[in-house]
């Protein structure tokens, strides 16, 4: 992988598409720190020339000119301001530009990517990529600004040092110099791996977090909560370990930058000693402002490791997809050599719990890793398939339908968005849905809470078997559409089924252990398990040995 590509790749990209509001967030920046600079250099030296002129007598205090220098505090005061308020707006403007390009890109990876990798990320993972580390990407971009901002204060802190000597110039921009090259390295040994521990951490301490709150009622029911609350304060001390090591990395790089400022103000003392007294106020803050700018880009580095740690963890969401064919894949599908299904064909699949029926399913949508030699999709590997290609050719409805929190109408439209809502209710009822959302007086917009937790189990199974039946794809994958529900519903769901799939001409794949179901399919086929390579195996029944070895459905 070369250094351009991935995750640098896409933010290499935004920068480009950013560049002319870093350009002037940095502009902005620049001004900034020089005007408040050389307002510190000349409030210092105005000060103490203004207490000198007092001190000498009322005649020298009448012919002090006070009207330039107040003039020029107002208009770098102005300066600094509006400056600042530029960087501010101009910078997170091209931050959240570049965000807003981001994420959905990342997202659309996760759902494009290998299924090694999607189905690697826990909720709380991935969250935790998509929003934390996002947000330090984030933070990259409103701190590519700084190096300008603190490379102007520094020049300006040294001119205004070289008003009082030369060599008092000299002298702090040296110390200056050594702070920075203490500092950098300084902060690879306490701030860039805290800060890379202090981002895996909190993915991890995300992560336990989500997944045991997702089982908080089995964890109350079987008397698990303290041991729950173990584990997250485990992590959690993790997390807050790293985050105390980054606290004490960064409280040491605050030391040293004080030492700086301590020696340089000594320095200034020393080499200008023979200036006016105002002149070494302003050198006196001349060097101040050195040292803090220098301080602002060493603290801009310490985030480097913190960054470097999140452009890691995207890195996976960015990968490359396979080379896979670009020829338009036909709705012919051959499982194993055994089965060719066409649409309007029906494939009933049975077996025994746990023997790889919905692996078999899932490798098919490209919802699980694909063993390759065993589906061809159009005559075409699946393997040699992109993702894309082979899930056009499906709509599903798995034994686990997962819901988002919203309305009836969100989770059916996540199948088909343009649907009317004639079509949403005709969906209902063929899923044996609609009268029991008749009753509810919000009908379709009835919410559903978190994960559909308003339903019960056998009308969940039934919202995701209607959300199936909206999406226009040439087959129909069902895994247990009537589990769970009553013998009456069951025949219901199986005729008004077979009377969809009559009027919409679309292929069948069903996974089922009941037997009524099964009757809608022309072929079956029996999983018994999956052979040492990962393959599911497939078999034709007993009665049926006697047909054809393909099997054509």
């Amino acid at each position: 992988m070369n250094q351009r590509s991935g995750i640098r790749q896409l933010v290499a990209a935004q920068e480009k598409a950013q560049a002319g509001r870093l350009v002037a967030a940095s502009i902005c920046a620049m001004i900034v720190s020089a005007a408040a600079v050389v307002l510190l250099g000349i409030s210092a030296w105005f000060l103490t020339s203004s207490a000198i002129a007092g001190l000498a007598g009322s005649v020298v205090a009448m012919t002090f000119n006070y009207m330039v220098p107040s003039a020029m505090i107002r208009m770098l005061a102005i300066l600094r301001t509006g400056g600042r308020y530029g960087e501010r707006v101009i910078g997170h403007d091209a931050a959240l530009h570049a965000l807003a390009k981001l994420r959905p890109q990342l997202f659309d990876n996760i759902t494009r990517a290998d299924p090694a990798i999607s189905l690697g990320l826990s909720s709380g993972e991935t969250s935790t990529r998509l929003l934390q580390d996002v947000d330090a990407i984030q933070d990259r971009f409103v701190r590519l600004s700084a190096p300008w901002g603190a490379g102007a204060a520094l020049l300006a802190g040294i001119i205004l040092c070289a008003f009082a000597s030369p060599v008092t110039a000299l002298t702090v921009a040296a110390i200056g110099g050594v702070y920075i090259l203490v500092a950098i390295t300084l902060a690879k040994f306490a701030t860039d791996k805290p800060g890379r521990d202090t981002r895996i951490a909190a993915g991890a301490f995300k992560h336990e977090l989500t997944t045991l709150m997702a089982a908080a009622p089995e964890l109350r029911a079987y008397g698990m909560t303290q041991q729950a609350r173990d584990q997250i304060l485990a992590s959690a001390n993790l997390y807050e370990t790293a985050q105390r090591r980054l606290s004490i990395g960064s409280g040491w790089q605050s030391l040293c930058q004080t030492l700086a400022m301590a020696i340089a103000v000594v320095a200034v003392f020393v080499t200008a000693a023979s200036q006016p007294a105002a002149l070494i106020a302003l050198a006196l803050l001349g060097s101040i402002a050195v040292l803090d700018a220098a301080g602002t880009l060493i603290g801009t580095l310490s985030h480097k490791g913190s960054i470097d740690a999140a452009m890691e963890r995207l890195e996976p969401l960015v990968a490359a997809p396979k080379d896979n064919t670009d020829a338009p894949v036909q709705p012919r599908i051959d499982i194993y050599g055994q089965y060719v299904l066409d649409t309007r064909g029906r494939l009933g699949i049975g077996g025994p719990s746990g023997s790889g029926k919905t692996t078999l399913v899932e490798q098919l949508m490209y919802l699980r890793p694909v063993v390759s030699g065993t589906i061809r999709l159009d005559g075409h590997d699946l393997g040699d398939v992109s993702p894309q290609q082979a899930r056009a050719l499906f709509s599903y409805a798995p034994q686990q339908a997962q819901f988002i929190t919203g309305t009836v109408a969100q989770n059916l439209r996540l199948a088909a968005p343009k649907s009317s809502d004639e079509e949403l209710w005709a969906a209902l009822e063929d899923a044996c849905l609609a009268q029991r959302l008749r009753l509810s007086s919000q009908g379709l917009d009835m919410p559903l809470g978190e994960n559909a937790r308003y339903l019960s189990g056998g009308e969940r199974r039934r919202l995701g078997l209607a959300r199936a039946y909206l999406r226009n794809a040439p087959f129909l994958v069902l895994d247990e559409p009537t589990e769970g529900l009553d013998g009456a519903t069951e025949a219901r769901i199986i005729e008004r089924l077979d009377t969809r799939l009559k009027r919409t001409g679309q292929g069948l794949i069903l996974i089922s252990h009941r037997p009524a179901p099964l009757k809608l399919c022309n072929e079956i086929g029996i999983v018994s398990g999956r052979d040492a390579l990962g393959r599911v195996e497939i078999h034709v029944p007993a009665q049926a040995e006697n047909r054809s070895q393909t099997r054509v459905v």
